[in-house]
């Protein structure tokens, strides 16, 4: 059961605490972190091709994250409540993806040609947009899912040749400035956020 309350919170707290965002952002910093010891080896940091799985992956625990921070234990209070909830849902998203892409794009040293920071920005803006999208049509809880299909069937293609300059399909595993790829993970943030903003998560059953 969990614990009332206290008297002296605000309702920024409580949203924070209802949605438990304090454990989000534990898991960013802990993403980041992990990123940072990994790139920092000698021999990622020495080859700019062995960053490619980093801009990957990190992005995806970073999106699924946020993604299931975007779960409501009281999907009906939401709906009936006189405030509108796009504002926080928007604010939610905004926020977390802001940190969590500071977060990764500092842990990358390099240039931006060469999977630095510029990719880490771009993947992450991209996969949150998948991951918020599919919270709405799946659910917050799973809504990891599609991303997780998504950067790993790119990944694991891209050792083809057609695929790899591919801007547009394969804009995950570009080094960072092809504008196609950008406008792909923009495109895929602003899509994802403004429907997860207006609709919210959809609403699931409580865990078995």
């Amino acid at each position: 059961m969990n614990a009332a309350p206290g008297p002296g919170l605000t309702p920024l707290a409580l949203y924070a605490r209802s949605r438990g965002i304090p454990a989000t952002v534990a898991a960013l910093v802990c993403a980041a972190l992990l990123t940072l010891w990994v790139a920092s080896r000698p021999d990622v940091y020495l080859d700019p091709y062995r960053r490619v799985p980093l801009v990957s992956l990190a992005p995806l625990l970073a999106s699924s994250a946020i993604g299931v921070s975007l779960h409501t234990y009281a999907r009906d209070l939401d709906d009936t409540a006189v405030r509108r909830w796009w504002p926080r849902r928007l604010a939610h998203l905004l926020v977390l993806t802001a940190l969590a892409a500071a977060l990764l794009a500092l842990a990358v040293p390099g240039h931006s040609q060469e999977f630095g920071g510029a990719a880490m920005v771009r993947n992450t803006l991209g996969a949150v947009g998948i991951t918020a999208a599919a919270a709405v049509l799946l659910g917050a809880r799973v809504s990891w899912m599609p991303t997780t299909l998504y950067l790993s069937a790119v990944y694991l293609s891209a050792a083809s040749p057609r695929v790899s300059k591919a801007t547009i399909l394969a804009w995950p595993m570009q080094p960072g400035p092809q504008r196609g790829a950008w406008a792909v993970g923009l495109t895929l943030f602003v899509l994802g956020t403004a429907l997860c903003a207006a609709r919210g998560a959809r609403p699931e059953g409580p865990r078995a």
